[in-house]
């Protein structure tokens, strides 16, 4: 039977673990996420020319077993009914949501030359560390980029790489690491 895998973004990280999840061919994928395909997101984002002004949620669904929801996550509501939960977005707000879930979720984070994966399995008291910091929207791509493909940062792609290999890990009932962090 299929394990249903919630997907919070479709970004620089969201875009490639996707993928890579249905290859696998074991899950049955959402993905939520409002924004739309734009230029700049070409060079590091899983996304085609033609595809810029589409839908990243909806550009998904060329994939096996992905279906697209084209919506932001406000609501514990939205997120009830899946084995798992995959953050990928680029925002506090999400994962404060997500951190008070009691049910199974992964938080992957890339931020210019670091990524961190964080899991459900991570003790408690660390979460007011993890979920400091300003709201709002940071590209993984951190400060430093000047929007160039000279300057891109890597850090995405690692770390929907970890987190496409803790969920195959985690499934099939195998140990995984709470949380793993990787500084370029």
């Amino acid at each position: 039977m299929s394990k249903r895998v919630l997907v919070i973004g479709a970004g620089g990280i969201g875009s490639n673990l996707i993928p890579i999840l249905s290859r696998i061919g074991l899950y049955n994928i959402t993905v939520f996420d409002p924004d739309i395909v734009e230029e700049k997101n070409i060079t590091y984002q899983n996304f085609k020319l033609g595809e810029v002004g589409m839908k990243k949620a909806n550009v998904m669904v060329k994939y096996k077993k992905v279906k697209g929801e084209p919506y932001a996550i406000l609501t514990k509501e939205q997120i009830k009914g899946y084995d798992l939960v995959v953050c990928c977005v680029d925002n506090l707000a999400a994962r404060r949501l997500l951190y008070d879930y009691d049910k199974p979720w992964l938080d992957l984070r890339a931020q210019g030359r670091g990524c961190v994966l964080i899991s459900y399995k991570t003790p408690v008291e660390k979460y007011n560390e993890l979920l400091a910091g300003p709201d709002g929207n940071f590209s993984c791509q951190g400060n430093e980029w000047d929007g160039k493909a000279k300057g891109i940062n890597c850090m995405h792609y690692v770390v929907a790489g970890l987190g496409a290999q803790w969920i195959q890990r985690w499934f099939a009932g195998d140990y995984v690491d709470d949380e793993m962090v990787v500084w370029f």
